[in-house]
Order: structure tokens, then sequence, then C-alpha cells
């Protein structure tokens, strides 16, 4: 799809960019635009999180519609789809500040439906509209190595390449949106589902007396070899949760995936055994823990299973 108005290639010195959402992953992702060179605008719900950015050459705004107002091209990384939609269409929203020129890109995890509102939104005011999901968390986020699953305006995606390259390693232009919003829900169902055996693996390889780091070890040499795994096992086998990908997040895309399961017919029965372990995760009181916190509702089980 293209957009109405044409649009101008961003560049550093020449091109203000907004970013609403400065989480863990917004954050990291607009520190490497400042370095990089961008003149960026900020603005989160909570504006003690703008602060280190503020003090780093960003411009602090009072609502999402005045970064819009203020930048050519805004950024987007929100916690799920009713943050995505209030932020977008709220009064003082982004929509109210889109205008021909202009483009919006949602880096957030959303479904589909979400997705589409906010693009219909968007052009409806002039604006041009990409969603744009990202593959990785705070560690790629940092060193802008994450990776970007776009759909939506296709002039939008050539406009902001540059950035997009600041932030990520690889970009992919997927088609009309909704396309990105299926492929990161794809991949992060596949990576819940690898998370939850991988716990298991472990508790498993303790109740026969094999040390976890042995495991790790082997697993790293075969054909399951994943840097996910090299990367969370050490922490699992310590037991220690630091959160880069908070599991209520993850807990969040595998429900989301399920729902399109759902709506296309397709039975998702591992993806469905995994939520429910993120589920009692977040019953445990761990949501705001990594997401390889899951390893605690594996432990749950067995201590379940002693008092039956």
């Amino acid at each position: 799809m293209t957009c109405n108005a044409t649009l101008a290639e961003a560049a550093p010195g020449k091109t203000v960019l907004g970013f609403v959402g400065i989480g863990i992953m917004g954050l990291a992702m607009t520190r490497n635009l400042i370095k990089a060179g961008y003149e960026v605008v900020v603005w989160n719900r909570n504006p003690e999180k703008c602060k280190p950015l503020e003090q780093e050459g960003a411009r602090v705004a009072s609502s999402p519609r005045d970064v819009v107002s203020a930048a050519t091209y805004t950024f987007a990384m929100l916690s799920d789809p009713e943050a995505a939609l209030d932020v977008a269409l709220r009064p003082d929203g982004v929509v109210a500040g889109i205008s021909p020129g202009k483009g919006y890109i949602d880096v957030s995890t959303v479904d589909a439906a979400t997705s589409r509102t906010i693009a219909a939104a968007v052009r409806s005011a002039g604006g041009g509209f990409l969603e744009a999901p990202v593959s990785g968390s705070k560690g790629p986020a940092e060193q802008g190595k994450l990776i970007f699953l776009t759909a939506g305006d296709e002039d939008l995606f050539a406009a902001v390449s540059a950035p997009l390259d600041v932030m990520g390693k690889a970009k992919f232009f997927l088609g009309p949106e909704g396309a990105g919003a299926h492929m990161k829900l794809v991949v992060n169902m596949v990576m819940g589902a690898m998370m939850t055996s991988f716990a298991e693996g472990l508790a498993l390889a303790d109740k026969v007396g094999l040390k976890h780091q042995d495991v790790i070890d082997v697993v790293a040499l075969g054909a399951i070899a994943a840097p996910m795994f090299a990367l969370k096992g050490p922490a699992m086998a310590a037991r220690s949760y630091n959160p880069a990908f908070p599991l209520k997040h993850q807990q969040k895309d595998m429900r989301l995936a399920l729902a399109l399961g759902d709506e296309v017919a397709q039975p998702l029965p591992m993806a469905a055994a995994a939520n429910s372990l993120y589920i009692a995760a977040r019953r445990q009181g761990l949501g705001d823990m990594d997401f390889s916190a899951v390893m605690e509702a594996v432990a749950a089980q067995e201590a379940d299973t002693k008092k039956q």
C-alpha cells in the first residue's frame, strides 16, 4: 500500500523522530536513534521514564499528539493492544497529531485487528502507517540488532529505512498491515513453547542427577542448539530472572496466537499447553520477571504433584 502524500527519506540532522512508550525496549531503541544523530521527541505514560533520555538530548512532550506534531515519523513501543489503541485514538493521541507527510510506525506486538484499526485512523488523517513488531528483546535492542517484521505502507517502510537500520540488523516488508502482526505472533508462540520445553528439560535433568550446565553445554553443540537456550540457561539454573522480556508480555503473545489459531481454525495444542504454564507463573506473581521464570511454574507443578 502507498500513502497519498510524498514521504521524505529520514536522515540524521534533517528529520525529527518521535518515540512513544519508553519501557525496556523503547528506552534502548530511542538511545540508539539519539546516538545516530537524530533529534528525538519522546513521551511515556510515566514521564519519569523519559528523564534518562532527556539528559541524553531528547525532548519530552506532554502527550502523544505533541510528539507526532513535532516529529515527521513517530515510533511506538506499547505493552498490549489496549495500550496501542488508547495511545493512538485518545483525544490527545497519535492520530490527533497526524497530517499528510507524517508517518506512524507501531513496533508493538498486537493482533492484526488492532493494527488495522490504527492504520485506518492514521490514514483517515492523511498519514502513513507501518506496523513493525520486532523479534528480539533487551539485549538486541541495546545492541541495535532487532529484526523488524513490517507491513502496511511500503513507501513509509522506504522512508524510515535508515532509522530501522539504526535499531535493527534486519527488516522485512511482508505486505498489507496484519502480516507483520501475524509473523510476530508465530515467532513468539514458537519461542514461548521452546522455553517451556527447555524449563521442563532442566527440571527433569535435575531429578535424575544431571548438572544443569552440562545440559546447557550438550544442547549448545547439537541439532537443537538455540541462542535463547545458551543465553537464558545459566540464569534459569541459578533461578535468576532479571527481565529482558517480561513474562506477562510472553503470555499476552501466547494468548493472541491462540486467538489467531481459533480465528483460522488451526489447532495449537502445544501452544495451549505452554500458555497454561505462563498463566500459572503469572498467578505466582512472576509477570514482571523474565519469561524464563516459567521455570518456577514447572517447579510448582512438581510441588503440587507431591501433595496429591
